[in-house]
């Protein structure tokens, strides 16, 4: 199990305001609320605020990883730090315990030093009933950290490049050993980069990064439902010190369909037939999400709202082996709003010959 260090820092359920036993649902609910308030693009200037919501729920939205939270919380970070006796739950290395325990004593020091992943980024999609049906290929617009353009991302200015930090050999950190330990701290004369930029770009302030808009392309899977979340692998923020990039999540919004309707990944129709088609029987046909037609066997004596099931003709599933859905054909017997002389003296002739409706 992998423990972090910010787990002992950070409550992530007094970042998203619930409490520590909220269900699944209630923390997905509190994320998302919270995720819309704090949108960088809905509330310019609340990127740190949207940072700290994300990196709660990317925690405690993964059952796995609130287990490992929890645990972490509970046994303390200095559990199963030394001699690794009964009721230990964690396994550290000498140096993980060094770091954990130079990073307790010296907290006013750079956090910045050594590689750290980048945060992750939420976008928000819109897509047509039938986009989201069968899948589509799009762009988003994100804004997070870039490469500065001008640097091309190493922070030093046009014409001059970075150089390998002398005192560290590169690596961002020095050893302090004391004895039994080894204490890794950041690099002094580097800042725990690595490099030594001794003319700064003057776009990005020497930090090889700006805040700006980027088209991201995404494949949307078929199947999505209104208010999924997809992650994007390695598409958030830029990582630091040589650390991964984030992830991006994107919030599908999914419009009405004139037509159909959905049930998971069932599709859902209703189509008219006549009195005669509902008494006698017919073959009627119905409409496909892809534009094709089905034919559909109504039995004499069908009543109005009886519904048809139309297999793999629904939504395709996303997930290998999953068939597709099926299309539910509801039929409504279709009254006429007016008649003509004619059709009205042949309604009143088979009125005369009908039974007591049922409603004695």
């Amino acid at each position: 199990m992998t423990v972090q260090r910010e787990w002992f820092e950070k409550d992530y359920y007094k970042v998203l305001g619930v409490s520590k036993d909220a269900s699944d649902k209630d923390i997905t609910k509190a994320y998302r609320k919270l995720a819309k308030q704090y949108h960088p693009d809905a509330n310019p200037g609340s990127e740190d605020k949207f940072k700290q919501v994300s990196a709660a729920y990317d925690v405690l939205g993964d059952p796995a990883k609130r287990k490992e939270y929890d645990d972490a919380r509970s046994a303390g970070p200095m559990a199963g730090g030394f001699g690794g006796g009964a009721g230990s739950n964690f396994d550290f290395k000498v140096e993980d315990l060094g770091d954990l325990i130079g990073g307790l004593f010296n907290r006013g020091r750079s956090k910045s030093a050594g590689p750290q992943r980048g945060s992750d980024l939420e976008a928000e999609i819109h897509l047509s009933f039938e986009e989201a049906a069968t899948g589509v290929t799009t762009s988003v617009n994100v804004i997070g950290d870039a490469n500065c353009v001008t640097c091309g991302g190493t922070g030093a200015a046009p014409g001059t490049v970075p150089q390998v930090c002398a005192r560290c050999q590169g690596s961002g950190s020095v050893s302090d050993n004391q004895g039994f330990f080894s204490f890794s701290q950041p690099c002094p004369a580097c800042g725990g980069r690595g490099i030594i930029v001794a003319k700064a770009c003057l776009s990005c302030k020497g930090t090889g990064v700006e805040r700006r808009s980027r088209q991201v392309r995404i494949r949307i899977p078929p199947g999505v439902e209104m208010g999924q979340r997809i992650r994007i692998k390695g598409k958030g923020d830029l990582g630091k010190n040589g650390g991964p990039p984030g992830d991006l999540y994107v919030v599908v919004h999914v419009g009405r369909h004139e037509r159909f309707g959905r049930s998971g990944n069932d599709l859902t129709i209703t189509v008219p037939v006549s009195y005669p088609e509902a008494a006698l029987g017919a073959v009627v046909s119905a409409p496909t999400l892809d534009g094709s037609k089905v034919s559909l066997k109504v039995p004499p004596g069908t009543k109005s709202g009886r519904t048809f099931r139309v297999r793999g003709k629904g939504i395709p599933s996303s997930k290998k082996g999953v068939t597709p859905g099926d299309l539910l054909v509801t039929v409504e017997v279709w009254v006429p709003e007016s008649l003509d002389q004619k059709q009205r003296k042949l309604i009143e002739e088979l009125a005369k010959l009908t039974p007591e409706p049922p409603r004695g």
